[in-house]
């Protein structure tokens, strides 16, 4: 899990300094887990599309289950961080933990409640990543703006479906929404599998008899 975490902070492009900074091993190690993770959510999303008795529960529960393990990935290893990040980390991974943990009550205890909270969940997470893309600048801010501006115009389809064809109507609208956002989710996780088995395909330096790999950290005994 350790190599996961060290990982995940990109990886989207091969040949970017941070894939280069994967080792082939560690990128042996993490790239069938991000295979599956992509694999899974896109899965789940297609199924929950075609399940109208079940998706916005499989969409939920699959959620609150992806949120409360990364949660406690994130609690885990807060121990080999700065003092500052670790707190901000096991803040981060208990409320992940204690959201995920929410979302698989709220899917196991009724199909009804789990559309309501997509429906209400939906248009406001839509919102919060836009703003929150919004603070930035650059090409998160321009890709804010984008969203921000789906975000509105999810928001006003869910209401207008809500009140001229019944909020169960809606709802369903939420599942697709909901589905369309964890399969995107997925395709980065696919990316990053892809671009993970490339470093781990290239050979492991052969170290000199005697090397001790002390100073490979720092650029090498002659740095």
């Amino acid at each position: 899990m350790r190599d996961t975490e060290r990982v995940a902070n990109g990886i989207l492009t091969a040949g970017t300094s941070s894939a280069t900074a994967v080792t082939p091993d560690e990128a042996r190690r993490t790239w069938p887990q991000w295979l599956a993770l992509g694999v899974a959510l896109i899965a789940v999303a297609v199924v929950a599309v075609f399940w109208d008795a079940a998706g916005a529960r499989l969409l939920v529960g699959a959620l609150g289950f992806f949120f409360a393990v990364r949660g406690a990935a994130l609690v885990r290893g807060a121990g080999g961080l700065t003092p500052d990040l670790a707190g901000r980390a096991r803040t981060l991974g208990t409320g992940a933990v204690v959201g995920g943990l929410v979302a698989l009550a709220v899917a196991v205890a009724s199909g009804a409640l789990a559309t309501g909270v997509l429906l209400v969940a939906v248009p406001v997470a839509l919102l919060a990543a836009a703003v929150a893309l919004l603070a930035r600048g650059g090409a998160a801010r321009r890709g804010g703006v984008a969203l921000l501006v789906w975000s509105l115009l999810v928001t006003g389809l869910l209401v207008g479906s809500g009140l001229a064809q019944g909020w169960d109507r809606a709802g369903g609208v939420a599942t697709v929404v909901t589905a369309l956002v964890v399969a995107a989710l997925g395709v980065p996780m696919l990316i990053g599998a892809v671009n993970l088995r490339q470093v781990a395909a290239q050979p492991v330096p052969v170290r000199p008899a005697g090397c001790a790999g002390c100073a490979c950290g720092a650029g090498g005994c002659g740095a």
